[in-house]
């Protein structure tokens, strides 16, 4: 059976996958804010968690030793007053073993410890997310219910979807010297909105800039280092961003880039082993560093989601957890004595009392990504389309000026270029139907038009939103309540 330091590692790395500190050090999104806690949740886990775990079992075991202490001193103060040996007396012999295994458990309670967190979280964890996925035995699942006629459920039913995205992370491996090597990203950029554009690729980060801040708050740029041996480790840095190269080419690149510094440079001794053949059947020259770059450079795209109460749910699961799992109740029946049940209490308050901890800091990150996702978004621009038989009269000379009115219908196919007298009044009242559009007009012009037409959204028959889905549905939410009869997402 592992030892309880092993097991206490594992959790623990499990946990970082959970806080998400493997991600790269960048300055945005989610990244932005994982890199302010980031040493609250390594001080956290590598330090103030094993400390309180055994600070919550030897309390618990104390507090237990002292009780089975004091018992066994009154049974054999009984028996010597009743004259008898109490060596012979069943309750004493029972209290003395009772006594030499809990001064005995604590190791074997630390482990079993550690293994009981670390199935619970990490059952409810996959690639970035916590999943509703409730059990009530091994492969049984199990489903929140209040007795509704009908119960709709799916996997991410608790959940904000926000949208597929990369996931980056730095990557670090270790020679057989015990030296390391760091792919560190440095700058990455995603679509926004999901708006497809250039494919990015992962590239060394040589010639690079980056903008960043003083002391002082002052925005300055900085050149990058693409390749340096820093604190005896061999870190290279990338960038992701649009190109028009392969990914394998750039790959080679960094490769050659990489080995080049190594072999020239007078501390890069200790790291050749970069330059030792990996073969594979279609490749027999691939090095160490290139299998480990193709690792890296892997395009790693999930689902993002945002849990609704993150906390809630797994106080609920981890309740559910323990009554079928770690109490075994439906073992009780054959239990010979309570000094198992006693045990096992005592190991289940420790658990709770570990488990509740480490949810509240998952909450926090979690409830902070919701209240982000959550606030209202700005309206940066709204336009009108509309026709010029709508249009009061008055405006027509202002719209006859408009040259970026009449580019734009020319690109539409709506006019031709071959009209002499087409930026008059009088040729755009003979053309009522063209379509005006209201980005072209300062907003004093955009003010008197919208308000010259009356019940102006009665007569809007269109409407065009670019917007994220959920932002949007959210704003036209009171504006359309009921009225919507159907509604076909593609």
């Amino acid at each position: 059976m592992p030892s309880a330091e092993q097991l206490r590692n594992k959790f623990i790395e499990k946990i970082k996958e959970l806080f998400q500190v493997d991600r790269s050090d960048l300055d945005f999104g989610i990244y932005r804010i994982l890199r302010q806690k980031h040493s609250d949740i390594i001080g956290y886990l590598e330090k103030r968690l094993p400390e309180k775990v055994l600070q919550e079992l030897s309390s618990r075991e104390h507090a237990s030793i002292e009780d089975i202490k004091s018992e066994l001193a009154k049974a054999e103060d009984q028996a010597r007053k009743l004259g008898v040996d109490p060596a012979t007396v069943p309750k004493v012999i029972e209290l003395r073993d009772k006594y030499s295994a809990g001064n005995s458990g604590q190791s074997e309670d630390e482990s079993e410890l550690y293994s009981r967190l670390y199935t619970f979280f990490s059952r409810y964890y996959d690639k970035g997310d916590f999943l509703s996925r409730p059990r009530y035995k091994g492969n049984t699942y199990a489903i929140p219910y209040d007795g509704e006629e009908v119960k709709l459920h799916w996997a991410n039913a608790d959940q904000y979807y926000i949208k597929s995205s990369e996931y980056f992370r730095d990557y670090r491996f270790t020679l057989s010297n015990g030296r390391t090597v760091l792919f560190k990203l440095v700058e990455a950029g995603t679509a926004v909105n999901n708006v497809k554009d250039k494919d990015r690729r992962f590239r060394l980060a040589v010639g690079h800039v980056i903008k960043t801040t003083d002391e002082e708050g002052e925005e300055i740029e900085e050149d990058v280092v693409p390749v340096a041996i820093e604190n005896g480790e061999l870190v290279a840095r990338f960038i992701y961003v649009p190109s028009e190269e392969k990914q394998t080419e750039l790959c080679l690149s960094a490769n050659k880039a990489i080995q080049d510094f190594v072999a020239n440079s007078a501390e890069g001794e200790p790291f050749r082993e970069i330059a030792d053949l990996r073969p594979t059947e279609k490749k027999k020259e691939r090095t160490l560093l290139e299998q480990k770059l193709a690792d890296y450079t892997e395009r790693n795209t999930c689902d993002y989601f945002i849990h609704k109460n993150l906390g809630a749910f797994l106080r609920r699961e981890l309740d559910f957890f323990i009554k079928s799992e770690v109490m075994n109740l439906d073992d009780i029946q054959n239990v010979g004595s309570f000094q198992p049940l006693e045990k096992r209490l005592r190991l289940v308050q420790a658990m709770r009392s570990i488990a509740h901890d480490l949810i509240d800091f998952l909450a926090q990150l979690e409830d902070f990504q919701k209240k982000l996702w959550l606030k209202k978004k700005f309206v940066v621009e709204t336009n009108w389309c509309i026709t010029l038989d709508r249009v009061p009269k008055e405006l027509y000379a202002e719209i006859a000026r408009n040259k970026k009115q009449y580019e734009e219908w020319e690109k539409l196919g709506f006019i031709n270029t071959e009209s002499n007298d087409r930026e008059t009044a009088e040729w755009l009242k003979k053309n009522p139907f063209l379509v005006l559009d209201t980005k072209f007009f300062p907003e004093d012009f955009k003010a008197k038009l919208l308000a010259s037409i009356p019940n102006l959204d009665e007569q809007t028959d269109g409407l065009l939103i670019h917007s994220e889905n959920f932002q949007a549905l959210n704003l036209l939410q009171e504006r359309y309540r009921e009225q919507v009869k159907c509604i076909y997402i593609d």
